[in-house]
């Protein structure tokens, strides 16, 4: 079973909502990055990122299985609960080979530039420094146009 596409909602977190009212997950990774603003989204997107205890009904939400939430650092908003901003990068750090770049990269650009073209706030875990340092250029050439 799938869920509806981000285009029949007005927004990323009308969508989110919808399909995960009620269930015990997280959002994690690209959801993540839409929920906290960071990222607007794709056009007919149809993947959802989560952390959940158990898999659920449908095939297109990638199912992140974790224990517990205990040790996820989460933030409430609008009703739904989406990993913060620390976490997120973080985590996409982590799994690095299995993210969309794509989102992470320009979140990460938007970060640097709203935040006076520092990433100073960002709370990097030591174990992630190098491949943050390995991409953390990409994010400061994202706008560029040359």
């Amino acid at each position: 079973m799938r869920v509806d596409t981000r285009s029949n909602y007005t927004s990323n977190r009308d969508w989110f909502n919808s399909i995960l009212h009620g269930r015990d997950v997280v959002l994690c990774h690209t959801s993540a990055l839409e929920c906290l603003g960071q990222f607007p989204g794709y056009v007919n997107e149809s993947q959802i990122d989560v952390y959940a205890t158990a898999r659920g009904p449908y095939e297109n939400i990638n199912w992140n299985l974790v224990d517990g939430f205990d040790d996820i650092e989460i933030v409430n908003i609008a009703g739904l609960r989406c990993t913060s901003l620390n976490q997120t990068i973080n985590d996409m750090l982590r799994d690095y080979d299995i993210i969309d770049e794509q989102s992470f990269v320009q979140a990460l650009a938007d970060y640097y530039y709203s935040n006076g073209e520092s990433f100073g706030g960002l709370q990097i875990e030591p174990q992630y420094t190098d491949r943050f340092d390995s991409i953390k250029d990409w994010a400061v050439e994202f706008y560029s146009y040359e």
